[in-house]
This record gives C-alpha cells, structure tokens and sequence, in this order.
C-alpha cells in the first residue's frame, strides 16, 4: 500500500482486481470537530471503476468459491495476520474523519479482528449437507440438501463503526464463498481503506474489492446485473432506497437498519455503580451514534428518582472535545445536519414544557463551531415527542415511568423500530418472561449496547430496524442459497410399482 500522504493528510486509493487505483477526482474528508480542516483524500470512483470493480469479483468467484471452507478460512487466517500492527495509526485517523474518541476508534478495528475469528470458527459447519433418505412406498429418491456461495456481494457500512460493522459481514460472506465489493462510507473512508485493502492485498486477486466514492456514481454496486447480493448498514430512509434500487434487477438485500431500542428497568431492577456505568455507555456511547444503543428508557415509577440520579451523576463528568486529546469523554456528532436535527429535537422537548436536563461545555478555541451537542436527559417526557418516537442518534435520551410490567411492554413495543432492547430484573425468569415479549432482535438482560453483543450470535432487526441475520452459522447462510439433489433409488421406485 503506497501511504500516500498528500499536504490534507491521508490518501487512499480504490481497490481492484488486486490493484490499487487513483483517480483525478477525490472525497475530501472534514473533521467533524474542527471547522475546516481536512483529513484527507478518499478516491472517487466513477461508473466505469465500479463495473470494473465488479468484473474483477465475478473473475474471481469460481475459483474462490470451488475451494472448500476450510481451504477458504485458511487463506482468511493468513490476510488478516499482521492487522493489528498499524492500529493507533488506523484508530487515530478513523478519530479524526469520525470525531470519535481514540478509544473507540481503536476498538474498531479490533472487533473486526474478533468477528473474523469467530466466523472462521465456523469453517467445518459451511459445508455440511442434509441428506432426506427413500420412503419406501412413498418418496423413491434421496436428496441432499446443501449450500451455494451467491457470487458477487456488495458490503456498504455507515460512518460510525466502519471497521467493526465489517467484521459482521464481510468474514461470513468470503468464507461462504463469495467474492466482496466493500464500499466504505463517503464521510469516513480512509481508516476503513486502509484496513481493508491491507486483507485484500493477501488474498487472490478480485476476492476482495474496496470501492469509495459518491452515491451517485455506486449505483453499479447494487444494480448491475452480475451483483448477487447487497449487505446494507445504516439508516431506516437508506435501507428504504437500497431496496427499491436492488428490486429493478431482484438483488437480494440485508437490511440492518436504525433502532429506537427500549431498555426496561423493572421493580426490582439492580441499580448499583457497575448497572448504572453499563447503562450510560448504552446511551451515550459514540456520542449516541450507534443503531442499538438504547434510545428510550422506561422507568418503573418507583426507581425513576435513582436512575436519573444515576445518569445524572455520570453526565456531570463528561467532557466534550476532540476525539485524540486526553480527558475528552465525547467527542462531536458526525455531520452537521445530526446536530442540527438532535439540536431540534432537544428545543422542541423544551418548547413543549419537558424537563430537559443539559450537561457538560460546549468547547472552545479550534473546536468551536465543531458539531458538539451537550449530552442531555428528558424526564417524564410527553410520549408524542420526536425525542422519544424518532431515533435521536445523538447524546439525549427520555426517561420514562410506567407503573405495570403490561404498560412496559406495551410501551416498548408501540414504535417503527424492532432491532434490540434489554430488560433490567433481579429475577432471570421475569427477565425471560418480559424478553420474550419484545418484538426485537437481540434482548440484553441487566445489560445493553454494542460492547455487550455476543458476537456468535445471529444479530439483526424486526419492523423497520430490516431484515436478514449478521454473526454465526446464520450469518454465513444469509450469503449462500440451498439447493437440493436428488437422486433415485430403483429398489424404493419398483417397491411402489408392486
């Protein structure tokens, strides 16, 4: 990889056919805390890079995928040796094009590197078959049932864990047999490029491809013909368009969409440091900018004084700022319209009366004018607030009391959205009894958000939050199709003609 570093920083290339390409026209990246300043340059593929792009995995597919899963996982093992060695350089550029603390940015990466592990785990399990034995007097063949890799599969994640949110896609779809187009996003390409042209340049030609560029010119990703399948992370509004572009040519879609995730605090909920600690990372976590965060909190009226003391306490400590300094808590929200839109909905729960609690300063210096929002709490909220029925994605949450296990139920599940929830109980039965009655994907007990997620487990939403399963044997299915072969047995056949 040729680190190009141009005078606005980091530069990355596309990635093609085992090729990395430049282009005359460039994404420039802004950092989202400092007004003005570049991060660098991501290349602009045009139309004609994307066919290509294409082409190069369909060139690649029948050899890939005419090897076994283990030989597969093998050569998978191999690329993503050595991944960890320039992490700080990769979660210190992914910091600044994200606005994210370097923490955060560093686990990024990490995860992915967890996620493949898990998936390759599962290498031994791709390739079994079910074979359906002759009845006699009734079903004269024997079939097997087995499993196909798709072909060509495009890979688009969304800007707040690029490299992590790969790794519950792009390992299950390359060990099915796939080849993959990755496309990073528009606003935060380059960490992403970087790491992910680093696996490619292991592995053969054309597996795996990484194309960035504006949205305008990707719409080969999804439509071209010899496109199998799209897996597809981010908004509810951009999941909507990817379904209706991938219908004109039938290309089958994972949708893993936004959530607007209900934590419920029973009774008897525990409500020491280590609960309350796990709560506020499941709210404000990445300024609030992750899909399962939890986004409305329902209270039994009797410990609503507790946990909003809870929340209360923590958020005195935040501290907003850039993403690298030292001591920086939170860093900016993404884009200026998230901020514009969470700054909206904060002033329209104020304008309607709500007790709206702020915390933290706005920085100063260089940072001002960056997309900072103080972290706030909306207690008691009247339910018909966007604050409570949208998702805020940004660092404000309502709290809000119920007085029976019903209401809590009902109220969880009164929204568009069905991608995880959690429910807090000393009791494992109650837990269960009221999980189960969550229509969402993923339900955490005495626990919530991204850093709790089994990464084993098949994970994706209900309702509005899409469809279609990431992680585990599941997720490695989502990127293959059954067929069946069937043979017939002479002996089961005369028996039924006797």
């Amino acid at each position: 990889m040729s680190d190009q570093l141009t005078k606005s920083g980091v530069r990355t290339g596309l990635y093609i056919g085992g090729e990395e390409r430049f282009t005359d026209e460039v994404l420039t990246v802004a950092d989202p805390a400092k007004p003005g300043v570049v991060v660098g340059e991501a290349a602009a593929a045009s139309p004609a890079d994307v066919a290509d792009a294409v082409a190069a995995a369909k060139a690649a597919f029948p050899a890939w995928s005419a090897l076994s899963a283990t030989a597969r996982a093998a050569q998978m093992t191999a690329a993503i040796e050595g991944i960890a060695e320039a992490r700080d350089d990769d979660a210190a550029i992914l910091a600044q094009e994200n606005g994210k603390v370097r923490m955060e940015a560093w686990v990024d990466s990490l995860v992915l590197q967890i996620r493949w592990g898990l998936a390759l785990s599962l290498a031994e399990e791709v390739d079994a078959a079910k074979v359906l034995e002759p009845i006699t007097g009734a079903i004269p063949t024997r079939t097997t049932v087995a499993h196909q890799a798709l072909g060509v599969v495009t890979i688009i994640v969304p800007f707040n864990w690029p490299i992590a949110i790969l790794g519950a896609s792009l390992p299950h779809a390359l060990l099915a047999g796939n080849a993959v187009i990755v496309k990073p996003p528009p606003t935060t390409p380059l960490a992403t490029t970087r790491v992910i042209q680093r696996i490619a340049e292991k592995l053969p030609a054309g597996v795996l491809n990484v194309i960035t560029g504006l949205d305008e010119n990707m719409g080969g990703l999804i439509q071209n013909p010899d496109v199998a399948k799209v897996c597809f992370t981010g908004s509810v509004n951009g999941g909507k368009r990817i379904m209706e572009m991938a219908s004109k040519s039938l290309t089958r879609v994972t949708l893993e969409l936004g959530g607007n995730d209900a934590a419920v605090f029973l009774e008897d909920a525990i409500l020491d440091d280590a609960h309350l600690d796990r709560l506020y990372a499941a709210i404000y976590d990445t300024t609030g900018q992750i899909c399962m965060n939890a986004k409305r909190v329902f209270v039994h009226r009797s410990r609503m004084d507790e946990v909003v003391a809870g929340l209360t306490a923590r958020l005195e400590q935040a501290k907003l700022g850039y993403g690298l300094d030292e001591g920086t808590t939170m860093g900016p929200l993404h884009q200026s319209a998230q901020k514009a839109f969470v700054d909206e909905i904060i002033q329209e729960a104020k304008d309607a009366g709500a007790d709206v609690r702020e915390f933290g300063e706005l920085p100063a210096g260089d940072l001002a004018g960056g997309n900072f929002v103080r972290p706030a709490i909306v207690v008691n909220p009247d339910l018909n607030l966007r604050v409570v029925t949208q998702e805020q994605f940004g660092p404000v949450i309502p709290i809000i009391p119920f007085d029976t296990e019903e209401e809590a139920v009902r109220l969880a599940n009164d929204t568009w959205g069905g991608l995880c929830g959690s429910v807090w109980t000393a009791n494992p039965e109650t837990a269960n009894r009221v999980g189960s009655q969550l229509v969402c994907g993923y339900v955490w007990v005495n626990d919530h958000g991204a850093t709790r997620l089994d990464l084993r487990a098949p994970f994706g939403g209900m309702k509005q939050s899409g469809f279609g399963r990431e992680q585990g044997i599941e997720g490695v299915r989502a990127f293959q199709d059954t067929r069946s072969i069937s043979h017939l047995d002479p002996e089961v056949l005369a028996s039924m003609h006797h």
